[in-house]
């Protein structure tokens, strides 16, 4: 095994995980489950069946990610954050199966803070910022910062955190990744 695995761990048959890879106390990894190298899951994390997560992922304490969620590489998921995969649930009306599953994309390098909310069929952006708390309800684009409930754009960072401040002409420029950024439309696009 060239993964780590705390022994109150549980890992079902037919999963793969890369190396370097760290599973910590009373986790669970289901059957289906691919992980790439260098993640780290944190106590109490659950992996359903079929997700996919990229290389350098971390997963911190206490979160579910459902059937249905793929994480790009990068993706930081905040203690006790909430993935969703079903729209409407009713336990008088049970929807099990992965037919019934919406499918909710995060892109790389993205964050997701502490209880943030990710509604199921959204697509979460690169580099995008999650801030603690926030409901998403709808697509953040890459490099968004949302925050509130429902979660709303207030400002932009770079691919290294660092706010991006842009000029008239809608463009800015991060010291510490030493990239530049052009704003149009509300998009943002490294240059």
């Amino acid at each position: 095994m060239k993964y780590f695995k705390h022994e109150s761990a549980y890992v079902d048959e037919n999963v793969v995980i890369d190396d370097g890879t760290k599973i910590w106390h009373f986790s669970h990894v289901q059957s289906g489950a691919r992980i790439g190298k260098n993640c780290v899951l944190g106590q109490n994390v659950n992996v359903g069946t079929n997700v996919v997560i990229g290389n350098f992922v971390k997963i911190q304490n206490n979160v579910s990610v459902y059937e249905g969620v793929t994480l790009e590489d990068f993706v930081f998921c905040g203690p006790s954050m909430v993935f969703t995969n079903i729209v409407d649930p009713r336990s008088k009306y049970p929807q099990v199966g992965s037919e019934f599953y919406i499918r909710t994309l995060v892109k790389e390098g993205a964050s997701l803070g502490a209880n943030s909310t990710i509604i199921c069929g959204h697509t979460i952006g690169k580099y995008a910022f999650i801030g603690a708390g926030a409901v998403v309800t709808k697509d953040v684009p890459d490099y968004a910062l949302v925050v509130g409930n429902p979660a709303r754009i207030t400002g932009w960072l770079s691919e290294a955190g660092q706010k991006l401040i842009f000029d008239k002409d809608g463009l800015a420029y991060c010291n510490k990744s030493n990239k530049k950024y052009k704003l149009e439309k509300n998009t943002v696009t490294e240059v």
